[in-house]
């Protein structure tokens, strides 16, 4: 898939505040991360990054066949990444919570709704992807195929400057007799 660069400058902050809130340095970890962002274009990689910090989408879905054209690993459970926007700019780090090997006319209605893409249909899901798989995979030379296996990653945030600003706001901006 192509990639537009990191911007190396974020990148390498927020990883380092990453570590701080774990109470660790890059020189004293042993965490790794991939950066890299949501489609093939900067539109949509902006669009995905935001459903990601708004919690609504908490699923990706890439072809084995795109992983392995690009040499990229398939997700495993526990990996962390850093999400960019459509300029490189380092915007959370999220980590893999379940990955499930599925046929692509296999997918669930449930999936596509945690993806949280358009609708959140099974429908919608099943267009753009296809769009999406056709497009990238004729460019490696490759075919989609509706048998063709997908991993269904679910992740979850587990780092954000933007959120942990967000809710810190909220508690400043809180009433001290709310409870809530």
């Amino acid at each position: 898939m192509p990639q537009v660069p990191p911007n190396e400058e974020t990148v390498v902050a927020l990883w380092k505040a990453y570590l701080a809130s774990l109470g660790e340095t890059p020189e004293s970890t042993s965490r790794v991360f991939t950066a890299w962002h949501f489609c093939d274009n900067a539109k949509d990689a902006d669009e995905l990054v935001e459903l990601v910090l708004a919690g609504v989408k908490r699923a990706t879905a890439g072809s084995l066949a795109e992983y392995e054209a690009s040499g990229d690993p398939t997700p495993h459970i526990g990996e962390l990444s850093m999400i960019l926007d459509g300029a490189g700019i380092a915007r959370c780090i999220i980590q893999t919570t379940r990955v499930d090997i599925v046929p692509f006319d296999e997918i669930t209605e449930e999936f596509a709704f945690t993806e949280g893409e358009g609708d959140k249909s099974l429908e919608y899901w099943r267009r753009v992807h296809w769009d999406y798989y056709t497009r990238v995979l004729g460019e490696a030379g490759l075919r989609a195929d509706r048998k063709m296996p997908i991993a269904a990653e679910r992740f979850e945030v587990v780092y954000s400057p933007e959120l942990a600003d967000t809710a810190a706001s909220r508690r400043l901006n809180s009433d001290p007799g709310d409870s809530t």
